[in-house]
């Protein structure tokens, strides 16, 4: 069974209840749930959030919207991930954070498929290691087997909160996709700030019709045609990117 985890809390200190915000009438987390309907790889959804009573507002809209969801620690997110999966059975984890409302689910398609047909030879893939393609696009793909290893064996905190770092920090075998763009040094399409809001609300409110998909290359065309939205968050882009 292959399954995409998103986790999501609104307890975020830059941006408290971001994955509820809306754009086009819809939460951002409505407008990843459906992009992430159409990756043809992906047999379960399944959103993992916490215990914290404030993260009820996220189980409300998933239970009403028939979409799986699992409460687990806030801040040991590995152990999250790890229960969720076990929890619905899942032999192939796609990881995914939600704040990234833009992810791409024809690369999702892509990156699992190549994920099954080297499974022997990489326990990670993923497109942020480093990162080339536009902030807000990435994820990671591994086995139960593999999250089962780096939850028993991953010991520092950094580790436990952002799920992956192991894998790279302990000689795990990573593979990574790269963009020979290199599109994240001009876009930012995560959502972890005020501004970053602003641009995907303006993304989505000009690209997004009921029932269209539109794809990383409709995004880049949009922002290509207006090129004042890139300046909305333009100071989060790391210089050492630039």
């Amino acid at each position: 069974m292959i399954g995409v985890i998103v986790q999501a809390r609104m307890g975020s200190s830059r941006l408290p209840g971001k994955v509820m915000l809306e754009a086009a009438g819809k939460p951002l987390l409505g407008h990843l749930n459906d992009r992430l309907k159409l990756a043809q790889t992906l047999e379960r959804i399944c959103v993992a959030t916490t215990t914290e009573s404030r993260d009820q507002v996220i189980v409300d809209f998933c239970d009403s919207h028939n979409i799986l969801v699992f409460r687990g620690s806030e801040t040991d997110v590995l152990d999250r991930y790890y229960q969720a999966a076990m929890h619905y059975n899942l032999d192939v984890i796609v990881r995914v954070t939600s704040d990234c409302p833009l992810i791409d689910p024809i690369l999702i398609d892509k990156m699992v498929q190549f994920f099954r047909k080297h499974n022997h030879d990489y326990d990670l893939v993923t497109n942020r290691h480093p990162l080339t393609f536009p902030d807000g696009t990435d994820f990671d793909v591994m086995s139960i087997e593999k999250l089962k290893y780096v939850w028993e064996h991953a010991a520092e905190p950094h580790q436990r909160e952002h799920t992956v770092p192991y894998f790279w920090e302990s000689g795990m075998r990573v593979y990574n996709f790269e963009h020979p763009d290199k599109l994240f040094r001009q876009h930012r399409w995560t959502l972890d700030y005020p501004e970053d809001y602003e641009l995907i609300n303006r993304i989505i409110t000009g690209l997004y019709r009921d029932g269209n998909f539109f794809g990383t290359e409709d995004i880049l065309n949009f922002l290509a045609g207006n090129p004042h939205l890139q300046n909305i968050n333009a100071k989060y882009i790391s210089a050492e990117n630039e």
